[in-house]
């Protein structure tokens, strides 16, 4: 199958709202580098990569290393600064294609509570991440703190506006999973981003902010467009190359999925991984396959089972992501089943619940602030840690399940943001 195939009927099968089979599939590729106008980038590429690059250019192999420094830990992206490398090894990089290639960042909008959302040119397309100072209150990651990052805590506090951050990666331009409530889904599938797109969003981000890898507590989390594991392989990919070379642990990552399980099982048996999250948002098959039309095809049994194959490591927690749709997934019994589900699943897991964020054209409601605590309390009562996330960027639709390329912001609630339209719209 063909991958422009693919993403095409994807994308107009998931605006009819079916599931087409051919957006499910896992796609298996190798390294690959994206074109940035005639040349192709660098960025994305191994240290092997780069060393064979390097080698076929008659230089020697320790190149690819130099390479791999200039691009991933001093985030250089001009020839002209990268002056560690030799000039005329710089002048036949260029004549053979080459270009460092980091996705940009071509547009940003700062919400009132620090978010910022940008949206990143990925060649022809452009995708969105999020940059949240100090998180969104809900479980995140909470690894022990390294000797450098206690050092550091005060300094950082006095230089910066933020303690900690955590920033929010997309996997794909735009989505073939059709989740009834997110906006995502209305773009459909156009493409999956490569490995070198996916990190480079961290790579602009963490660069636009001087971030200092070791001293400055960053977390990553894949919950942005798309369904990482529809994109598995360059998903992982992505991550192998922020954990090698831009250095960000895999206990700082945390990726969410809607419940591909072909994906998961091959997930359970990596060697090193990020953490996993589930996005679940329904305590039975019913209701999620209304709100959630992937369920179909792999129902919550069927989930479970394969999340029961997962080697958790002591400590580690799985997340099931929860979204509070007013009148839908928020009543009382709906939490009492989910508090049944989670417990006698067996899994060390958490629940994390998010009040919907609104958004034009989706027809739910957000629950009042007392239905959401009622809700956390019928879980706490029954043994299970739960937490609330806090909503970030809603001003700016940035906030979960509101990514969509908008370009004109205002509150969102009031609809007075809108994404851009025509084939603009579609290629987000």
């Amino acid at each position: 199958m063909e991958l422009g195939q693919n993403e095409q009927s994807s994308g107009e099968n998931s605006r009819s709202g079916t599931m087409p089979a051919a957006s499910l599939t896992l796609l298996r590729t190798g390294e690959a580098s994206q074109t940035v106008g005639e040349a192709q980038a660098l960025f994305g590429h191994s240290v092997a990569g780069l060393a064979a690059i390097a080698e076929s250019l008659g230089e020697k192999p320790y190149r690819g290393r130099q390479l791999a420094d200039a691009l991933y830990r001093q985030r250089q992206n001009d020839w002209a600064v990268m002056s560690t490398l030799p000039l005329s090894f710089r002048e036949r990089l260029k004549q053979a294609g080459w270009t460092p290639g980091r996705p940009e960042i071509v547009e940003s909008f700062r919400s009132v509570d620090g978010t910022e959302r940008y949206l990143i040119r990925t060649g022809e397309h452009t995708v969105e991440t999020v940059w949240m100072p100090d998180g969104d209150g809900a479980a995140e990651v909470d690894e022990p703190e390294t000797q450098s990052e206690r050092a550091s805590a005060l300094d950082t506090a006095s230089r910066q506006e933020w303690k900690r951050a955590t920033i929010c990666v997309s996997s794909q331009v735009g989505c073939a999973v059709n989740c009834q409530f997110c906006l995502t889904a209305k773009l459909g599938l156009q493409r999956n981003l490569t490995a070198g797109e996916i990190a480079g969003q961290v790579v602009a981000v963490l660069d636009r902010h001087a971030v200092e890898i070791n001293r400055n507590r960053i977390n990553l989390v894949f919950m942005g467009m798309g369904e990482p594991f529809l994109n598995y392989d360059h998903f992982m990919a992505a991550v192998r190359l922020l954990k090698d070379e831009v250095g960000i642990a895999t206990q700082r990552m945390t990726v969410s999925t809607s419940g591909i399980v072909p994906a998961i099982r091959r997930f359970a048996a990596e060697p090193e991984r990020p953490r996993l999250a589930i996005s679940l948002n329904a305590p039975n098959d019913a209701v999620r396959e209304s709100v959630m039309p992937i369920n179909r095809k792999w129902p919550i049994r069927e989930l479970i089972e394969s999340l029961c194959a997962i080697p958790f490591k002591p400590r580690e927690k799985l997340t099931f992501e929860y979204v509070l749709l007013d009148g839908v997934t928020n009543r009382r019994e709906d939490a009492r089943e989910l508090a049944a589900l989670v417990r006698h699943s067996g899994l060390p897991a958490m629940v994390n619940l998010i009040a919907w964020n609104p958004g034009p054209g989706i027809a739910h409601s957000s629950p009042s602030q007392d239905s959401v605590l009622a809700f956390q309390q019928e879980l706490l009562s029954a043994g299970i840690q739960t937490y609330i996330r806090r909503p970030r960027g809603r001003d700016i639709y940035a906030a979960c399940g509101q990514l969509k390329r908008t370009t004109e912001t205002g509150t969102a609630k009031s609809g007075t943001a809108r994404p851009r339209g025509g084939a603009e719209e579609q290629a987000q």
